[in-house]
């Protein structure tokens, strides 16, 4: 394993002044093997420096934000003009219309934005409209699903009473008699169904949906005068340029957007459909920084390159290389690889390895060959990934998955 002094040397001084040394998604003690790099200091394109100078091709992508690629001239060039001239003020610039303009005609169902911060703020944003339409508190959630680390969506760590989850009891994802149940039983109280555009809980294979189970939402939504919402925060512009869902002909009433929106500029978005444009009125919801001109600069050109370059075309492109690459390899190996998910944002992990113990060995063979995999999350690819990063990529699975013990 290559070794990182500097990195060790500002993990020890971060845990004298950061719970854990760090925390989140980003914590890699906790949730990663440790040869990973907890700290960086540059990156370009597809690829990523750590703070001792080791150079991996990444397949994060900052856990999703990257989908043009780390430090893309255009979108830089545009939120540094934009700061030039005014980026936050005692009301918003007219960036604020023109990207609300651009996403309304960019995403079929809606009719409106409001923007914001973060996933979580988009999530949240949803619900209060779902629950303003109607007057209805209960909103359906998949079980395990993730919408965010706020106290309503985070059933898996200490930090909120069980009480901020009796508003938003739980389905299995693409069961449609689950979710039929779940209705049922909440009849009356329902304001909104929320999903995801696939199944992608952490730590477990991905499952995209069934249409028939979308259908079944929309229907079921429809039937209890609810919203149908879809956080597209993950997945949004990787999949389609259109929401998610449409890919099997679902649209949704209200949607959450993040991540990707800006490559990597801090902004979020809902959008929702003329339905619902009474409810958001009347919902009091902001934030200091949900105005910042810069990232809504950002924001426009990303949508503009993503539109002009096809982006979900060359995602498909070059993530069914790396896929069909890899699955030639795990066979010639003769190894239990598993790949689920969408080609464009791959789950990589082996099968019956519970504790993840092959996947860690697997990632940590990559890390020393400079490729930057995730062990148990579903990853990210870019447009700045190329053919011949594809190509490197695979002799390095390859390589790892010929030295290591599996």
């Amino acid at each position: 394993m290559i070794e990182k002094p500097k990195d060790a040397a500002l993990r020890e001084r971060a845990k004298r002044v950061i719970p854990n040394g760090m925390y989140g998604h980003m914590a890699i003690g906790a949730r990663m093997p440790q040869n990973y790099p907890q700290f960086f200091s540059r990156a370009d394109g597809a690829r990523l420096w750590d703070v001792d100078g080791n150079e991996y091709i990444d397949y994060i992508c900052s856990f999703g934000p990257m989908i043009l690629g780390y430090n893309d001239a255009r979108v830089n060039q545009s939120a540094a003009s934009q700061r030039e001239r005014l980026d936050i003020a005692n009301g918003p610039t007219e960036a604020v219309v023109l990207l609300a303009e651009q996403m309304v005609s960019m995403v079929s169902h809606a009719d409106w934005a409001i923007f914001s911060k973060n996933g979580n703020d988009a999530t949240t944003t949803c619900v209060m409209a779902a629950r303003a339409y109607r007057g209805k508190s209960k909103v359906l959630v998949a079980d395990g699903a993730y919408h965010g680390a706020q106290p309503w969506a985070n059933r898996r760590a200490p930090g909120a009473p069980s009480t901020e989850h009796d508003a938003f009891p739980t389905y299995q994802y693409n069961d449609v008699t689950s979710l039929e149940e779940a209705v049922r039983q909440n009849a009356g109280d329902i304001g909104g169904i929320m999903v995801s555009p696939f199944r992608h809980d952490a730590g477990f294979p991905q499952e995209d949906v069934n249409a028939d189970f979308a259908r079944a939402a929309r229907r079921l939504a429809d039937e209890n005068d609810a919203a149908l919402i879809l956080d597209d925060v993950r997945a949004g512009f990787r999949l389609s340029l259109d929401a998610s869902w449409s890919r099997v002909g679902v649209q949704p009433d209200l949607s959450a957007w993040g991540k990707a929106l800006a490559n990597g500029e801090p902004i979020a978005a809902t959008l929702g459909s003329a339905k619902f444009r009474d409810a958001m009125e009347h919902v009091f919801i902001t934030g200091s920084f949900w105005y910042q001109a810069a990232p809504m600069a950002a924001a426009r050109t990303t949508l503009t390159i993503l539109e002009q370059e096809n982006c979900p075309a060359y995602l498909l492109k070059i993530g069914n290389r790396l896929r069909d690459g890899m699955d030639e390899i795990a066979r010639r190996r003769q190894v239990p690889l598993s790949q689920t998910g969408p080609v464009a944002m791959p789950a990589v992990m082996f099968e019956e390895d519970p504790k993840f113990e092959m996947g860690y060995a697997f990632c940590n063979g990559l890390l020393d060959r400079g490729v930057y995999f995730h062990p148990w999350h579903n990853m990210f690819l870019s447009m700045a990934h190329t053919e011949a990063d594809i190509d490197k990529t695979l002799e390095a699975v390859d390589e790892t998955l010929r030295t290591i013990s599996i």
